[in-house]
């Protein structure tokens, strides 16, 4: 008998992420990704909000649920904010966002995630389900009180929204410390189910750089510190050395609010893919429907 959160196969389901360069321009991703899987779109702040608009469409049509970053800080006003998603509500069916403070050159007036919120933005157009970020390495320039605080203040708001809330983790290597980081929630409080990051199949030289990107030093250090038992820099990495244990653990009944898995397809997505279905997560994705009081959602 599997977990709940488990499918027939005892695995996680999963959602995806791509640009809206890949979703407006890759027609491939169309045949790799299943009907009706979460496909999380990016905003780096670097492509035309009709790129943003348009490939959010396209993977609505295209079957699938299409979950736009919105970042906070890159907003010239919480209008510019609001006629974004006005538009991706009516032209993509947009219901579900993923909020993040993000990074801006010249940042605007939104300094966060939980201010973007607070606009009731989300609610007035009907959004039904919100993704706040998530740290198991932690987070630069955030110490680990301030990001305790956002996340308990953001459960307080979740109590005003008519939306449900989910945190999206950013990837990680090490699945001890993600399993360690569970536990932490669970003493904070945390009521929100927990979709944790996983770096789709690569090179462990390409998972470096984007980790070093990203800020994720402790990720950095982890990679090299084992890259020669562990993630051998030839051959590249195998997800299932970081998924497998997290499995293992809600088998145990021991993995707090885990959920699911999203993953960064950071070695292509037809790997990323290839990965997924071999492994059994993308054949009968789990959903759980039941009604919850406290604001939680389904995996899917």
């Amino acid at each position: 008998m599997t977990h709940s959160v488990l499918n027939e196969a005892g695995k996680f389901s999963a959602s995806i992420e791509v640009s809206p360069k890949q979703a407006v321009e890759r027609d491939d991703i169309y045949d790799l990704i299943p009907n009706g899987c979460r496909v999380y779109v990016t905003d780096l702040g670097n492509v035309p909000e009709e790129m943003i608009i348009a490939g959010n469409a396209r993977l609505a049509k295209a079957g699938h649920n299409p979950v736009p970053h919105f970042a906070a800080r890159r907003f010239a006003s919480a209008e510019a904010a609001e006629a974004r998603l006005e538009r991706l509500v009516g032209e993509a069916g947009v219901r579900e966002v993923l909020t993040i403070a993000g990074e801006a050159p010249e940042p605007g007036p939104i300094s966060s995630s939980l201010d973007l919120m607070r606009t009731g933005i989300f609610d007035k157009h009907g959004i039904t389900h919100i993704a706040v970020a998530g740290h198991p390495s932690g987070a630069p320039d955030i110490t680990p009180d301030a990001i305790r605080s956002f996340l308990m203040q953001k459960h307080d708001y979740a109590q005003t929204s008519d939306a449900q809330f989910r945190i999206v983790t950013q990837f990680g290597f090490d699945p001890k410390r993600i399993l360690d980081w569970l536990g932490e929630l669970d003493s904070w409080g945390n009521k929100f189910p927990v979709h944790v990051g996983i770096a789709g199949p690569a090179k462990t030289t390409t998972l470096m750089k984007y980790a070093a990107l990203v800020g994720l030093d402790n990720s950095v250090q982890f990679l090299k510190k084992k890259g020669a038992s562990l993630l051998p820099l030839l051959t590249g990495y195998n997800p299932d050395r970081v998924v497998a244990p997290l499995e293992e653990a809600i088998q145990k009944g021991g993995a707090g609010a885990l959920a699911q898995i999203h993953v960064y397809p950071f070695g292509g997505v037809a790997k990323t893919a290839d990965w997924l279905n071999s492994r059994g997560s993308w054949s009968a994705q789990t959903q759980n429907t039941d009604p919850s009081p406290s604001k939680t959602e389904a995996a899917s």
